[in-house]
């Protein structure tokens, strides 16, 4: 599989993003995902250029938003983004399959959600470090990074299932150290 690297990516992003503004937003954000993804990496057996990859591009289907719809979908119009652009399958999923702790098809029914019936929830340790590695950090206005309690709190809402999942992430990888990167992106912890 051809993998690409950091420069293409952004090219990718540069394309697609509407803006300026957009692009620094959305780029910022998984340059700070990849930054994540690389302290929780250490020692562990996923491929470093797949999943660096995965967390770059995971949320490039935000420039792809409708003004007025629903954010959640963001997910699956970057998978077929990369799709369309040529990109190999395994990238896809990162797009898709990146929301909350993710997102089965009972809690698409449950909850009324606006995808298409499916499971979107990691299949490989590159795809679950990458969806683990997001909840660290909100594209808000201010973006923001989110302590591990935090996001535990925030994930509450949909349900006694999805703190659990975030619990068994936390054992897996660990909690990252959001210090120094709030530092150097001069974003605030929550």
């Amino acid at each position: 599989m051809n993998v690409p690297d950091d420069e293409q990516i952004r090219a990718l992003h540069q394309r697609f993003a509407p803006s300026r503004e957009a692009f620094e937003l959305v780029w910022t954000h998984c340059r700070v995902v990849c930054s994540v993804v690389e302290q929780l990496l250490r020692g562990r057996p996923e491929d470093v250029a797949l999943v660096r990859a995965g967390a770059l591009l995971h949320d490039i289907g935000v420039y792809l938003l409708s003004p007025g719809e629903i954010y959640i979908r963001h997910g699956i119009l970057g998978h077929d983004l990369l799709r369309s652009a040529g990109l190999a399958a395994p990238l896809w999923r990162f797009c898709s399959c990146h929301t909350g702790v993710g997102i089965t098809r009972d809690d698409i029914s449950r909850q009324g959600l606006p995808l298409p019936p499916a499971d979107y929830v990691p299949e490989s340790g590159e795809e679950t470090l990458v969806m683990y590695a997001d909840k660290f950090h909100s594209k808000t206005k201010p973006p923001v990074f989110v302590s591990a309690p935090t996001y535990r709190s925030s994930v509450a809402r949909f349900g006694p299932d999805k703190v659990k999942r975030f619990d068994e992430l936390t054992a897996e990888f660990g909690v990252p150290d959001l210090s120094a990167l709030a530092a150097r992106y001069g974003h605030a912890i929550t």
